[in-house]
């Protein structure tokens, strides 16, 4: 079957799911050095997943330290229309190339238009919420009794056309990043309740009460996550600037954002 941009952006998805959940080491660079080949033949429509397959790459050199490769990285997703100015503010990287005199000449080359950088706040804020919020769901769950099962609730993806394709690739990770997040939480919570029937049968003074007033409280956390989640939704706001101009000054973001 021939490559399309959407059924390669369903395997980016795919691949940075796997690599939030099990990590580099485990999964390997191939998965996103195989999106960029491919994408590569689909002409402009494809570009911003070649984008998307490069600056991966370049994070995760960073990662490991590796200047010239995350540089090199970097420079090919920035000719393909990279533009996320936010990203490229997180550690390690801003610790590592934020110095280099040749990451400063790439970053100047990117263009951005004021709407597609609140949306990037925004993509990078609900992130880093949906991380603070499965931390808050682990501690929430310690000593739980019941054997309820829920899920991390997430905010709806922005809907709008974006002025530059590279926003699109900040909205993958985040899809990914909700997904990995989720599914975590639901293992961990499996796991629980698994380990609370079978106390619960080998145990004739199991607080079945108890139980049941987890579970309540378990609810009512959950609606509220829900009602939060929803809360974030993304909202365009009226007259944001769609003309492409400079990122803002590297070093001059702070993130979470």
């Amino acid at each position: 079957m021939a490559d399309t941009v959407n059924s390669l952006t369903q395997h980016l998805y795919e691949v940075l799911v796997d690599l939030i959940s099990r990590g580099a080491d485990a999964v390997g660079t191939r998965g996103l050095e195989s999106i960029v080949a491919r994408a590569s033949t689909l002409g402009p429509d494809g570009a911003w997943l070649v984008a998307a397959g490069h600056s991966s790459l370049a994070g995760l050199a960073c990662a490991r330290g590796q200047v010239e490769q995350a540089v090199f990285r970097f420079e090919a997703a920035v000719a393909a229309g990279y533009n996320d100015c936010v990203a490229v503010h997180l550690e390690p990287i801003r610790s590592l190339l934020h110095g280099d005199p040749r990451f400063w000449a790439l970053y100047e080359r990117m263009r951005i238009t004021q709407a597609d950088l609140d949306e990037l706040f925004w993509l990078h804020r609900e992130m880093y919420a949906m991380i603070q919020e499965a931390q808050q769901s682990t501690v929430d769950n310690i000593g739980r009794r019941d054997t309820g099962v829920a899920l991390l609730p997430q905010a709806p993806l922005p809907t709008r056309e974006p002025n530059s394709p590279g926003v699109l690739c900040t909205r993958v990770e985040l899809a990914a990043v909700q997904t990995a997040l989720r599914a975590a939480a639901i293992k961990a919570d499996f796991q629980r309740s698994a380990e609370n029937v079978s106390l619960s049968l080998i145990d004739d003074t199991w607080n079945y009460a108890g139980a049941r007033q987890d579970a309540w409280y378990a609810d009512g956390l959950d609606a509220h996550r829900q009602q939060a989640a929803w809360a974030r939704e993304f909202v365009e706001r009226p007259g944001a600037g769609t003309t492409l101009g400079p990122c803002p000054p590297l070093g001059s973001i702070a993130y979470p954002a």
